[in-house]
C-alpha cells in the first residue's frame, strides 16, 4: 500500500466531511481540541493511546493518521513498536495483523 498517497486521501476525505456535515465536524473538532487541552498526559502520550486503539480496532485510516502525528511529535520507531506490543497484549491474535499493517505504514511514511 502507498501510505503516503493513502494519508493524502484520508485528509481529502476529511475535508469532504467538513464541507458535507460542517456542524457535526466542528463538534468533533471541538471535542478533539478539548481532549488535547488537558495537561495530565503529553500530546505524544495521547497519540500513543490513539494509535493503540486504532490498531486494536483495525482502522487503517486512523492508523495512518496517528502514525503521521506521532512522527511529527518525534516518536521513534522503537517507541512506536512498544505501543504495538501493548496493543497486541491487549487485543490478542487479530491485532497481530493490524500491528503488522501499522508497522508497514510507519516504515513507508518514514522513507
Amino acid at each position: 500500500m502507498d501510505y503516503k498517497a493513502e494519508l493524502a486521501g484520508i485528509k481529502d476525505r476529511t475535508r469532504g466531511l467538513v464541507k458535507a456535515i460542517n456542524p457535526q465536524m466542528k463538534g468533533f473538532g471541538a471535542l478533539s481540541a478539548a481532549v488535547k487541552e488537558s495537561t495530565a498526559l503529553s500530546t505524544k502520550e495521547k497519540e500513543y493511546v490513539a494509535v493503540g486503539i486504532a490498531v486494536v480496532q483495525g482502522c487503517e485510516d486512523c492508523i495512518a493518521y496517528h502514525v503521521d502525528m506521532l512522527m511529527k511529535l518525534g516518536c521513534t520507531r522503537e517507541e512506536f513498536c512498544d505501543v504495538l506490543g501493548m496493543a497486541l497484549q491487549m487485543g490478542g491474535g487479530p491485532v497481530v495483523m493490524n500491528a503488522g499493517r501499522a508497522l508497514a505504514c510507519w516504515d513507508a511514511l518514514a522513507e
